[in-house]
């Protein structure tokens, strides 16, 4: 199993959005980085979703049900989605502060390249902000 870190703007499409449609087809991505970590997102990889810019904060974890297809959102073929269904909430979202903070987590993808959207996160580092969230 593979774990991984997706960012959305609450604004745009919200962790609650997720709980509330059950699924989403994750597309859009125009990054050829994060477009290689869609290629390589497994059924039943777990997913800690992000909400970015306005809040900074994992909410909750998420399951990939359909590995990677052609994005419906373009006819180019490079581009590809996944569909994820919304696993379970975090009792307190992780901010980014705290990640900051925490010495475990100084690797981790989200420090060290922010701006990108769809980052792997290691085992460990994905039990710690679990653990956070708790």
């Amino acid at each position: 199993m593979n774990y991984w870190l997706v960012k959305s703007e609450p604004e745009k499409y919200a962790w609650s959005d997720l709980q509330r449609d059950k699924q989403t087809t994750w597309n859009g991505v125009r990054n050829f980085q994060a477009r290689n970590n869609l290629q390589k997102m497994q059924q039943n990889d777990l997913v800690m979703y992000y909400h970015s810019v306005s809040e900074k904060s994992i909410v909750g974890v998420a399951k990939v049900s359909q590995e990677a297809y052609q994005d419906p959102t373009t006819p180019e073929t490079q581009w590809v989605a996944v569909t994820l269904v919304p696993e379970s909430p975090f009792a307190k979202p992780v901010t980014l502060d705290q990640i900051k903070k925490e010495e475990r987590l100084q690797n981790i993808a989200l420090l060290r390249q922010s701006r990108l959207s769809v980052m792997p996160l290691t085992p460990e580092e994905f039990d710690l902000l679990l653990a956070m969230g708790q």
